[in-house]
C-alpha cells in the first residue's frame, strides 16, 4: 500500500473522489467512490451546471441542474476528501473530520438556497454560490477543531 501525504491525499479527492483511494491501494472504496461520483455527476447534470456558470449563463445552469441529485454531491465528495485524509493523517490528530463536516454543511446549505440568493446584484447560481459557502464552512469547522482541541488538551 502506498503512503501519501495529507495534502496529496486531498489534491487527488479535489480533482475526483476516490483517486487517492486508489492510488493507495483501496480498491473497492475507490471504486465506489468513483461511481458514486460518476452517478451523481450524470444524474444531476452537474458538468454541464459547471460549463453553463463558467461561461456566465447562471439560469441555464439553473434550468439544467437537478437539485435532488445534486444534494448528495458535497456529501459524498467532503466524505471521500476525509476519509483520503484519515489515510494520511498522524494517529494522534484529534478532531480532523470537523473541517469536512461543516463544509459538507455549508456547501448542501449553498446549494440549496443558491436559486434565491443575490450578492451585489450577482446570482451565483447552483455551481459558485457553494463554493463560497465552503469557506465558512472551513471557518467554523477549523474554529469549533481548535476549540475542542484547546479544551481536551488541558485535561
Amino acid at each position: 500500500m502506498k503512503k501519501m501525504s495529507k495534502l496529496e491525499a486531498i489534491l487527488w479527492n479535489i480533482a475526483f473522489p476516490g483517486f487517492s483511494q486508489l492510488l493507495i491501494g483501496q480498491y473497492i472504496k475507490g471504486v465506489l467512490f468513483v461511481a458514486l461520483e460518476f452517478i451523481m455527476n450524470v444524474k444531476s447534470r452537474f458538468n454541464q451546471a459547471i460549463m453553463y456558470s463558467f461561461l456566465g449563463e447562471i439560469d441555464s445552469a439553473e434550468a439544467i441542474t437537478n437539485y435532488q441529485w445534486l444534494m448528495f454531491y458535497p456529501c459524498v465528495y467532503m466524505f471521500a476528501m476525509w476519509d483520503a485524509y484519515r489515510t494520511a493523517m498522524p494517529s494522534d490528530e484529534k478532531f480532523s473530520y470537523l473541517p469536512f463536516v461543516f463544509c459538507a454543511y455549508f456547501v448542501t446549505l449553498g446549494l440549496m438556497v443558491s436559486p434565491k440568493v443575490t450578492f451585489f446584484k450577482y446570482h451565483l447560481g447552483p455551481v459558485f454560490l457553494p463554493m463560497v459557502f465552503l469557506i465558512p464552512g472551513l471557518i467554523v469547522g477549523f474554529l469549533i477543531k481548535f476549540l475542542l482541541s484547546m479544551k481536551f488538551h488541558d485535561k
